[in-house]
């Protein structure tokens, strides 16, 4: 999982030892996350599958994609599809991929890199392998987040971040023995490069076998760790986990994660994602590629959609016919939770 390494993690920031009236996070629930597929039939995990959207406000739907190795002609991405009301943080760890979008905006992220997408009011959106890794296959595997606007941020206007690999603040725990990447957020005295729209933070870390991580985290954040592959526990109950397993945590100051001592050999180490933000705490109507306040507003988007008022697919960049309104034809359409019944006939 190369997504950023360095050859000797003693020379980073150190994460500060627990303060003595430290308060570590107990675990609320470990869920599994099942495979499923996405846009074109890439494979990924459904991280938050079967989690009150509750305890992951102001989450609202993950996705690993992959760890999967393409044979030539394989790699798939996404057809165009809308998206309103929310950000897509897309965090590549193998692979490259490209995006475009109606408003003219786009390019490519590689190994270690994240794409970070406002779509606010509204735009239309792709994402795809470049052609000479269609022609070659490889390996390919990331992750991507969605992350709620509050109700006064949902018609911003759409915009790009696009985070280097080099740019994410590299930190490592007081031993060495875990090895972070800071994304987004203040986190142990360090900021990540993303600019949020809701306070959060995000962090890729490398936990060795038998090494305990205990990272500071802000206690009006919620907190919860996703297992990008490997084995080990969290919270200080010590609540087991392993590749695909999202761990909701409760209230604290601090996030505990231990690597276990035996690891399968493809997976020397543990890999996790550390998520938390403020909570939003406002009503949630999503259906598919669009998250709003109220059933009305989810409709409306669907009819702007059909009315071309999310704006148009450039004309170089069209590759095949342009996607029907209607689930399932829009990538994300399996992806729902509604305050209240949404009828799209």
């Amino acid at each position: 999982m190369p997504a950023v390494t360095v050859e000797d993690a003693t020379i980073l920031p150190r994460v500060p030892l627990p303060a003595p009236r430290t308060v570590r996070r107990r675990t609320r629930s470990v869920t599994t996350a099942p495979s499923g597929f996405e846009g074109e039939g890439f494979p990924v995990r459904r991280a938050f599958a079967g989690v009150d959207l509750r305890a992951l406000d102001p989450f609202l739907h993950m996705d690993q994609m992959g760890e999967v190795e393409y044979a030539p002609g394989e790699p798939k991405g996404t057809s165009w599809h809308p998206h309103r009301g929310f950000e897509t943080v897309t965090y590549l760890l193998d692979g490259t991929f490209e995006h475009a979008d109606s408003h003219g905006g786009g390019g490519t992220i590689s190994d270690g890199d994240t794409q970070w997408m406002t779509a606010g009011g509204g735009v239309l959106h792709v994402e795809r392998p470049p052609e000479h890794l269609v022609v070659s296959g490889g390996l390919f595997h990331g992750l991507q987040l969605w992350v709620n606007l509050p109700r006064a941020q949902k018609w911003v206007e759409p915009r790009y971040q696009d985070l280097r690999a080099e740019s994410s603040v590299l930190m490592a725990s007081p031993d060495a023995g875990a090895f972070l990447r800071v994304i987004a957020g203040d986190v142990a005295g360090q900021r990540g490069p993303g600019s949020t729209c809701t306070p959060m933070a995000m962090v890729h870390a490398t936990v060795s076998p038998g090494a305990t991580l205990d990272l500071p985290w802000r206690p009006d954040f919620n907190a919860l760790v996703y297992v990008l592959s490997g084995a080990g526990s969290v919270g200080i109950d010590g609540a087991p986990v392993r590749t695909g397993q999202l761990a909701v945590l409760g209230p604290g100051d601090t996030v505990t994660v231990r690597g276990a001592v035996h690891q399968e050999s493809r997976t020397p180490a543990l890999d996790v994602v550390i998520l938390g933000g403020r909570p939003i705490n406002e009503p949630i109507a999503m259906y598919g590629p669009f998250v709003m306040n109220t059933a009305d507003e989810v409709r409306d988007a669907f009819a702007d959609f059909s009315a071309g008022r999310l704006g148009a697919i450039p004309a170089q960049r069209v590759s095949g016919p342009v996607p029907s309104l209607r689930p399932p034809a829009v990538p994300h359409a399996d992806v729902r939770y509604e305050t209240a019944p949404i009828d799209l006939r």
